[in-house]
């Protein structure tokens, strides 16, 4: 009886032994949410690269965009488990500045990809120029509204880089038509419901609104649902960033007339590739344009964009 005891007092101290640390380098990567399509790509982006190089990547965010705390929250535990380098897609352009500022004294580089922050301390920022892409917008829509009418335009959330540089270039972009008149901006909060909402707020207010600008994925889905609600998919023009599967069918379907196209696959890959490459001592570019591409009903099925959307699906 006592072998027994003993035996059994062994056995759950076996069980329980931790598996060996890896020796690879880690990388936490670390995007504004885990919901939409977008940042799928972007993990499998980052995964790619984190096979290519033979790093571990860590993939953890908050669930939402909004959740800058929750972010915070989470880059810091990493910067004291000693992670070697960091991507971050930060919530909020000052309310990650100090983050990254620990990482830094704490030896740990970081790459920004699609939202910076408003310091000098990470080592690049990947991303589209979203200034530049939000003026493309604009272009779009003027042609689609041959240069006239009321339109409206849709950020997600105030305080975001992202957002506030598209909120930025589509007005920019809209100077060079006289005849274009911005009658609202209102936020989508990266929720569908609630682009939803602000989209019908915009209709009831502005009867006479002709064209639409929603600067992400849950804008873009939220403002089409409220056209399709109202009798009004294709009479108002919308324009709308990414391509998300349900953005692609409500292109198909008429409802978004053409979508601004970003790469996060690209982003993804080249935010670990980049970290990889500091981490062996080479000198990055403190900036890398990912581009965009202008996707309509016309050149949806052609070979580039197909590939371009193809990427965007490993996921």
């Amino acid at each position: 009886m006592r072998f027994m005891k003993i035996v059994l007092l062994v056995i759950p101290v076996f069980l329980f032994c931790s598996a060996p640390k890896s020796n690879k380098p880690q990388i936490l990567v670390s995007p504004k949410g885990l919901v939409h399509s977008f940042w799928l790509s972007v993990k499998a982006g980052a995964e790619e690269a984190g096979r290519e190089f033979g790093v571990d990547i860590i993939w953890k965010g908050p669930s939402v965009e909004t959740d800058i705390a929750g972010q915070i929250g989470i880059v810091e535990d990493y910067i004291n488990k000693k992670v070697n380098a960091i991507v971050l897609a930060a919530c909020d352009a000052t309310g990650l500045v100090q983050t990254v500022e620990k990482a830094h004294q704490a030896g740990i580089p970081v790459v920004t990809i699609d939202s910076g922050v408003d310091s000098d301390i990470p080592v690049s920022f990947i991303a589209t120029d979203n200034v530049a892409a939000a003026e493309k917008a604009a272009d779009v829509l003027a042609e689609l509204l041959n240069g006239k009418g009321e339109v409206a335009c849709i950020p997600f959330v105030p305080g975001a880089a992202t957002s506030i540089m598209r909120e930025k270039g589509f007005k920019e972009g809209l100077k060079k038509y006289p005849g274009l008149k911005l009658v609202a901006v209102q936020y989508s909060q990266s929720d569908v419901a609630t682009g939803m909402a602000v989209t019908e707020n915009i209709l009831t207010a502005h009867p006479n609104l002709a064209g639409i600008f929603a600067a992400n994925e849950a804008g873009a889905i939220g403002s089409a649902r409220a056209l399709v609600s109202r009798g009004l998919a294709g009479k108002i023009k919308l324009v709308a960033f990414d391509a998300a599967p349900n953005e692609v069918e409500a292109l198909k379907q008429g409802t978004i007339q053409a979508l601004i196209v970003q790469n996060p696959f690209k982003m993804g890959y080249l935010g670990v590739k980049t970290a990889v490459d500091v981490l062996n001592g080479k000198s990055v570019p403190k900036r890398i344009d990912t581009g965009v591409t202008v996707v309509t009903k016309e050149n949806l099925n052609t070979p580039e964009v197909q590939k371009l959307l193809n990427t965007m699906e490993q996921k």
